[in-house]
């Protein structure tokens, strides 16, 4: 087993991962913006519907992200390229502007708010499942970590969903210019991270040493 200061640090490093590319935060903006006519029975529906939804859809692209790129004959390499690539851009786009649905954004008469806008593309977000993928690849974590990863991963949902039944309380206690820095740190953090992938996939490719 790890060492106790292995998991931890393990820990922190995919939290924060996930964090930032579920963003709980503006997932919470946007939940207060679609939600504001809804009464406190419905809101609590709305919140575990689309943290449900969301925890299915980041769960299925783990199960098949694999047999895809198989199937389609990408090495890992490339996805950790493309996927840190990626990654990167959502982390400037949270630093330097809005990396959440905008509030106005309408679902479609009929559709379920829980799963448009909040379940996609706000929680189970481009960024929350390319990370996903990136974390609990075959080839490099064993059955172990990954669940550990899945952990992780619930442990963030599972924060969404408690701050979208606070909702009010929280944003009361944040303000937007609170929640604009939470945003915007949790960016930089992301796009670290993402600079870091991109490396481990050139030197997987053996283009450039890794120390």
């Amino acid at each position: 087993m790890a060492p106790m200061t292995d998991l931890i640090d393990d820990f922190l490093r995919q939290f924060t991962v996930f964090w930032a590319t579920i963003d709980p935060i503006s997932t919470l903006g946007l939940f207060l913006a679609i939600t504001p006519a809804k009464s406190a029975r419905e809101k609590r529906s709305i919140a575990m519907r689309a943290t449900l939804y969301s925890a299915i859809i980041l769960l299925g692209f783990v199960m098949v992200g694999q047999i895809i790129l198989t199937y389609m004959e990408i090495r890992l390499q490339s996805f950790q390229i493309a996927g840190g690539i990626l990654l990167f851009l959502f982390g400037v786009q949270m630093v330097f502007g809005d990396a959440a649905p905008p509030p106005d954004q309408k679902p479609e008469a009929g559709h379920d708010v829980a799963v448009f806008p909040l379940a996609i593309p706000s929680i189970a977000s481009p960024g929350a499942i390319m990370a996903a993928v990136l974390m609990t690849e075959n080839s490099s974590h064993t059955t172990a970590m990954q669940c550990f990863t899945l952990g992780v991963m619930g442990v963030v949902l599972l924060i969404t969903l408690v701050l979208m039944l606070m909702a009010n309380k929280v944003f009361r206690l944040l303000g937007n210019a609170g929640s604009a820095v939470v945003v915007r740190v949790m960016g930089i953090l992301l796009s670290a991270m993402a600079v870091e992938t991109v490396i481990h996939g050139l030197g997987g490719l053996g283009l450039i040493p890794i120390k």
